[in-house]
């Protein structure tokens, strides 16, 4: 059954028009009052109808881009390419001709405030959302997600997961656009033992997300192919988790060296962290990649003008945005049964070669 606003009105105790009020911001309202309000919309998942309510179609115009960090470029380059096929250019001459207006998100990685982003698109009625990246794996979160996009969809908005895999349980989604993470973690480390290496450092991702999980899984996939990872506390005290940042990437490098001074190659969550395992390798006055390697994933564009050049995993990542555009516009059928898993590809650059002899 639709909820209305005298139903929220009537949760919160207040009249309808204080509800409109809140809800519009047209109006001063106390803070306690407001926070009633609020909590009653949350808790009814109460839809206000927005400026295209007196329309015949049942979403608006408006697109929304979840992102973790904008200004990360795993995130920048999924986005921009998503917005290409959304909101491109029309016949120039200033009128819109059938583009959507693209909202992106920015998360900061919170699980509470990707819920939040996506309420306030359910309220304007969104035509589609793009989830982008890894996914939180918490329970609780996975099915506060799964519940929220399948009310979503039974609106009429479009779903679409970019570099992320589908929902345990939840088939709302148009098309989950997952990338090969773990066989892409895999060919990176058999990669290094192939070159001889033998102590391998990992500085992982935060533990909670599904990217961290799967790469680490390919990583550990490759030790113990080549029998190096029979022991399950070596594997830990050589992997370390913290964000994916560069900070944390210089942090965990030192640690994996003071841990084990052996260690003649680290795996890095992304380019990002690895641009911090350089850093640390180079101010413990050692040399890249004749005393260490060092390798990222993602292929993002400054790994190339690295010094030496990186040794990444590539992701087509303006593609996979690109991808999720169309579909989120209609303007490509979903792949069969929905979900596409998008292949990574091993780049070999400077910064990895067979360690040093004696």
């Amino acid at each position: 059954m639709t909820v209305t606003l005298a139903d929220v009105a009537a949760r919160a105790r207040v009249s309808p028009a204080t509800v409109s009020r809140v809800l519009n911001g047209n109006y001063p309202v106390a803070a306690s009052t407001r926070e009633r309000v609020l909590r009653a919309v949350d808790d009814l998942d109460y839809v206000l109808n927005g400026p295209a309510s007196s329309l015949a179609a049942a979403t608006s115009d408006l697109v929304g881009i979840l992102v973790n960090d904008i200004a990360d470029p795993f995130f920048g380059i999924m986005a921009g390419a998503a917005q290409t096929q959304i909101g491109g250019p029309g016949d120039g001459s200033g009128r819109a001709g059938g583009e959507k207006l693209a909202v992106i998100c920015n998360t900061g990685g919170s699980p509470e405030r990707e819920l939040t982003y996506l309420t306030l698109l359910q309220r304007q009625r969104a035509a589609a959302v793009v989830l982008t990246g890894g996914a939180v794996e918490y329970p609780e979160h996975q099915a506060a997600m799964a519940a929220k996009l399948a009310k979503m969809a039974d609106a009429g908005t479009r779903i679409v997961f970019c570099g992320r895999p589908p929902l345990p349980e939840g088939d709302a989604l148009v098309a989950a656009l997952a990338f090969d993470n773990r066989g892409g973690g895999r060919r990176l480390t058999e990669h290094l033992i192939a070159l001889g290496h033998r102590r391998i450092g990992y500085v992982a991702g935060p533990p909670e997300r599904t990217t961290t999980r799967h790469r680490l899984e390919g990583h550990r996939e490759a030790l113990r192919g080549a029998g190096l990872g029979t022991d399950a506390g070596d594997e830990e005290r050589l992997t370390v988790h913290g964000p994916y940042d560069r900070r944390s990437g210089y942090e965990a490098t030192l640690d994996i060296l003071r841990r084990d001074p052996t260690v003649t190659a680290v795996v890095a969550a992304n380019d990002t962290v690895a641009l911090g395992a350089c850093a640390a390798v180079r101010d413990q006055g050692l040399c890249i990649p004749q005393d260490i390697s060092v390798a990222g994933f993602d292929d993002l564009p400054f790994s190339v003008d690295a010094v030496p050049a990186l040794t990444t995993v590539r992701l087509p990542l303006f593609e996979a945005g690109a991808r999720a555009g169309r579909l989120a516009m209609g303007k490509e059928n979903p792949p069969p049964g929905g979900i596409a898993t998008i292949a990574a590809e091993l780049m070999i650059r400077g910064s990895t070669a067979p360690p040093r002899v004696g």
